[in-house]
């Protein structure tokens, strides 16, 4: 297979969600309970009755688990096509354009800021000193995370460097950001000096072959190829897959990566 140089800008790649939002939203992976269980204890403090912002929310997955877990949900979403979405899959919970760099929100009016598989997306030396301008001086909690690949599991291990090899980048970074990256910047940040504390949650789900191979093609490393670059690489995955899951049923296997960072 024919590798692709990568050079779509970071933009670029974050503006191609627009366009599938509606495959965003019927493919892409949840996240355990246990999350955000480790979330409040992290933090100190529950979700329930808090006022949360979800930061680059996209069609809102995270959001509607913040939303179950009792907490009072203001999502914030830079995507036209992501926000039409959100409000098609959640009519009731109130969203508006922004994005993490420049918030629209009062200073202090946050208990939690929430980033799922979004904060690889902000410029965190503007990013840092603004969530922590919009979060209540005290008990206010940044809580970042990834649904990250559990590269232990060989079959795991294997696509991702095919798709490293298609794409001639970082498969992982590219998809998931880095936390490590992430919980660094927190750490040295010299705007807020902060308090990080890392962990991690292991899950999995099975889902058809079909809704894997749609995942994978609803990280903007493949959105920005196009229709024929995408489409030559996943079929040649799918035959690959139907080696190792000959039902058709693939068991997606995560690691969560989460960082909660609150004032020294």
């Amino acid at each position: 297979m024919t590798p692709h140089t990568h050079s779509h800008s970071h933009t670029t790649r974050a503006h191609s969600f627009n366009a599938a939002a509606a495959q965003y939203a019927a493919n892409r992976p949840s996240y355990p309970p246990t999350l955000f269980d480790a979330i409040e204890d992290l933090a100190r403090r529950p979700l329930t009755g808090a006022r949360v912002v979800d930061v680059g929310a996209g069609t809102g997955i995270a959001t509607a688990l913040l939303g179950a877990r009792g907490a009072n949900v203001l999502a914030v979403e830079p995507g036209q096509g992501m926000v039409a979405e959100f409000r098609r899959t959640l009519p009731d919970t109130p969203v508006v354009l922004g994005n993490g760099n420049a918030l629209p929100l009062a200073t202090g009016s946050a208990d939690f800021l929430t980033y799922a598989q979004s904060w690889h997306w902000t410029d965190p030396a503007l990013a840092v000193p603004e969530a922590f301008r919009v979060l209540r001086p005290t008990g206010g909690a940044l809580a970042l995370w990834w649904n990250t690949e559990a590269l232990d599991i060989p079959w795991i291990a294997e696509a991702a460097d095919r798709i490293e090899r298609y794409l001639g980048i970082d498969a992982v970074v590219t998809k998931n950001g880095s936390g490590a990256q992430a919980a660094a910047a927190l750490s040295t940040s010299p705007a807020v000096p902060l308090h990080v504390d890392r962990h991690q949650v292991r899950w999995s789900r099975r889902v058809p072959l079909d809704t894997h191979l749609a995942n994978v093609g609803s990280h903007s490393a493949f959105l920005v190829l196009g229709e024929e670059g995408a489409n030559t690489f996943l079929a040649e995955e799918r035959a690959h897959l139907l080696g190792a899951f000959p039902d058709g049923m693939v068991e997606e296997v995560y690691d969560v990566e989460l960082i909660v960072a609150t004032r020294s």
